[in-house]
């Protein structure tokens, strides 16, 4: 008897995205959507992290004047 095995959410995220890529660019590895997700990733902290230190600039600009 052989048990179900379930995919964790992340595995099953990766396998639908690939699925609706590779319907419409003719196919797309999981190494490629890994990079592809982390650079986005990266480019939202790193977007992220400049707001917060633009924010605390002004904060300590307007407590000087």
């Amino acid at each position: 008897m052989r048990f179900l095995r379930m995919k964790r959410e992340p595995d099953r995220l990766l396998d639908t995205v690939g699925d609706s890529l590779a319907a419409l660019s003719g196919g797309v590895n999981r190494s490629k959507l890994l990079k592809a997700g982390a650079i986005a990733g990266g480019v939202a902290a790193l977007t992220a992290g400049s707001a917060a230190i633009s924010s605390i600039r002004r904060r300590v600009e307007g407590n000087d004047s």
